[in-house]
């Protein structure tokens, strides 16, 4: 997740600053997120925004941002879910399942960086709804690929960030826990904010 938003970001909001927090797995996320948070409410400036992203997984998805949401309100930040007049701190927003879940929803891009890959995938059922591919979304990216003549020793998934966030074209995307992490961060960027900080967790149905 880290090498695609590096990528990414500068793409979906040109001129905006940022910085990127990698934890070391989903389950340090959530052990260290309350006091990271806390320890940016001394001194975050109001024009600056924080977003949590982090994998689904195979957890519920209400209740992982029920969890979120309770962390970020124990901080004393406000949340997007709970701002008025929107003005937010901090916005938490959940992939499904998981990074490659969102190279499904802009197909196109991936046959822009991986040329034999085919373009028909999305028009099979297996596919048609990049947040509901089963058995793994990564796993079924690997597949494809390998089956195409990339990636023989395995997916080399920091190398596939960035080649597919580089043709990736937000407006198209069709997995919806990406359109809801590309609003928010279009909203966090507008004309009155001039930072975006990202926290980036493990990386992995849809939420607001």
């Amino acid at each position: 997740m880290e090498a695609f938003l590096k990528v990414l970001l500068p793409r979906l909001s040109p001129g905006t600053t940022f910085k990127i927090h990698p934890f070391q797995g989903k389950q340090d996320l959530l052990k260290k997120l309350e006091d990271r948070l806390r320890a940016y409410k001394k001194w975050l400036p109001p024009h600056y925004r924080i977003a949590v992203v982090i994998d689904r997984d195979n957890d519920d998805c209400r209740e992982l941002k029920k969890q979120l949401e309770s962390l970020s309100l124990r901080s004393g930040l406000v949340t997007r879910t709970r701002s008025r007049r929107g003005r937010w701190q901090v916005v938490n927003r959940i992939v499904v399942e998981e990074l490659e879940a969102w190279y499904f929803g802009d197909w196109t891009a991936v046959c822009e960086a991986y040329p034999r890959t085919p373009q028909n995938i999305p028009s099979r059922a297996a596919y048609r709804c990049p947040d509901a591919i089963r058995g793994g979304t990564w796993e079924k990216f690997e597949r494809i690929m390998q089956h195409h003549g990339y990636f023989k020793g395995g997916l080399r998934k920091v190398e596939a960030a960035r080649a597919v966030a580089e043709f990736i074209e937000p407006a198209r995307n069709s997995s919806d826990s990406f359109q809801k992490f590309r609003d928010a961060i279009v909203e966090a960027t507008g004309p009155h904010s001039v930072a975006a900080e990202l926290t980036a967790g493990d990386r992995r149905e849809p939420c607001r």
